[in-house]
């Protein structure tokens, strides 16, 4: 490794499947170390991981890192949002985290809409209205199921609080993250007591909100970890708001994420409170907020029907009539949790490669009906569309992006970027600056940009077209096993 010109900082990104960690030149935002260890993700009837495998893989990837994060000055974690975690009187899991993906709260979600003021009071009260992926949710199913467990809990975190506070000891959580609970009032930026209450959580129970730019503590004694005792630990934040510092992203500009999940957000100086449910109202890790909306069924699912047609991600061919939605996880945008894939117009000439192309559009479709709600009214609709996640760098999902939206789209060249926004909190501990400006210090935006192309209308009206007619098809509950 060489010298490094300014301190260093960790970023860190515990995702669904797996953790990074970067080592990042604090001066610079050169990345002189790395690692990466994986975890699983159970099968079965929902998506729960213990989290003990999160720690472990984050101490694997610090190892991989070397010498480098011995030096480190401070730390920051970014994690998935959502998942619940609930411990035991000794900081133990209970039971397995619930993750985001998991869809088996839909009917708590829609019971407690109901049962609290309807869709407009969620949407005023935690910017939000409650999907099946909300925390909220989560905690009312495991209440109903499993009230042993509920019994047990002594605390309830997110999967950034968890990692978090084995570093540092203590329960603390930021107002990224915890906006995507469904129990935080926005306007108030404080814990809502009517809907913990509702929901028999007590708020004891619930970590301390930092501010942004505040130490959420320092690393403890007693662990294995690389870092020196002292180390500081930045409030960390969830993926998405990570993700956002680690681009320095100004408001207006819009961002699709392509991953397991997809998204699209964009900064605003404006609370969102969306009653339709489409765009969630979270709030930024900087003190704005991050209007987002976000589709179950990205890169994973289209991965899918290509191994199903026994082609490669990239063979997709043009002229297809097919309408396919790849609804394989249930959905939530559009709201259709108990959803099952829908494959339309399927016709003797249509090809495979056809087929896998169809999947694209259903993919990227979702997404887009989402983009222009999520942008303030006076944002810039020729800017280019900042594409990130690892689908962002396929030239098929690049050009279906591209047909779809008729906007340019810029690819960032920077890399890990949720562990990159993590990075950039821990050097605005050590410097005092925005995190957002560190990154644009940085130039993690910097990659070419694809001109626009004529929007594909006919394409976006017929998928829109099929998707009203099989709506309510597409809601009836399936028979996953």
């Amino acid at each position: 490794m060489s010298a490094a010109e300014g301190p260093l900082v960790v970023g860190v990104d515990s995702s669904t499947q797996s953790t990074k960690a970067l080592v990042v030149d604090a001066s610079t935002g050169r990345v002189v170390a790395s690692g990466q260890a994986p975890h699983s993700v159970s099968s079965g009837a929902g998506r729960e991981t213990d989290p003990r495998q999160w720690w472990d893989a984050l101490c694997e990837a610090l190892r991989q890192c070397g010498d480098a994060a011995h030096e480190a000055a401070a730390v920051s974690v970014g994690g998935q949002q959502h998942g619940l975690v609930t411990l035991d009187g000794q900081g133990e899991p209970v039971r397995p985290a619930l993750l985001w993906n998991d869809v088996r709260s839909a009917p708590q979600a829609r019971r407690l809409t109901e049962e609290l003021g309807g869709a407009k009071f969620w949407a005023d009260r935690t910017g939000s209205v409650p999907a099946a992926s909300f925390t909220v949710t989560k905690w009312a199913w495991l209440a109903e199921h499993e009230p042993e467990a509920v019994r047990a809990t002594k605390a309830v975190r997110l999967p950034h609080d968890y990692l978090t506070e084995r570093l540092t000891g203590q329960g603390t959580t930021d107002r990224g993250d915890v906006s995507g609970t469904g129990w935080w009032a926005s306007g108030t930026e404080s814990y809502d007591e009517e809907i913990l209450g509702h929901v028999g959580l007590d708020p004891a129970l619930l970590p301390r909100v930092v501010r942004p730019g505040e130490v959420a503590g320092t690393v403890r004694d007693g662990h294995d970890l690389p870092f020196s005792r002292g180390t500081l630990v930045a409030p960390g934040t969830g993926d998405n708001a990570a993700a956002a510092l680690g681009l320095g992203v100004r408001p207006g500009v819009p961002v699709m994420s392509l991953g397991t999940s997809g998204t699209v957000y964009a900064v605003s100086r404006h609370r969102p409170a969306d009653p339709s449910g489409t765009v969630a109202g979270f709030a930024d890790a900087r003190g704005d907020w991050l209007p987002l909306a976000c589709t179950l069924n990205c890169t994973l699912a289209v991965d899918r029907v290509a191994a199903l047609l026994g082609l490669d991600r990239e063979a997709v061919e043009p002229g297809t009539a097919v309408t396919l939605l790849p609804y394989l996880d249930g959905e939530r945008t559009p709201n259709l949790p108990n959803a099952s894939g829908l494959l339309h117009g399927l016709r003797h000439d249509t090809t495979a490669g056809q087929l896998l192309q169809a999947a694209y559009d259903g993919a990227v479709h979702s997404l887009l009906g989402a983009l222009d709600l999520v942008l303030d009214e006076d944002a810039n609709r020729s800017d280019p569309l900042l594409l990130i996640g690892g689908g962002a760098r396929g030239a098929a999902w690049q050009q279906t992006v591209r047909r779809l939206s008729g906007r340019p789209v810029q690819v960032p060249e920077a890399r890990e970027l949720v562990a990159l926004g993590a990075a950039a909190q821990a050097a605005g501990l050590l410097t005092g600056e925005d995190p957002a400006a560190v990154a644009r210090r940085w130039d993690t935006a910097a990659g070419p940009v694809l001109d626009a192309v004529e929007r594909d209308e006919e394409t976006l009206a017929r998928i829109a077209g099929v998707l009203s007619d099989a709506a309510p098809l597409l809601e009836r509950p399936t028979d996953t096993h």
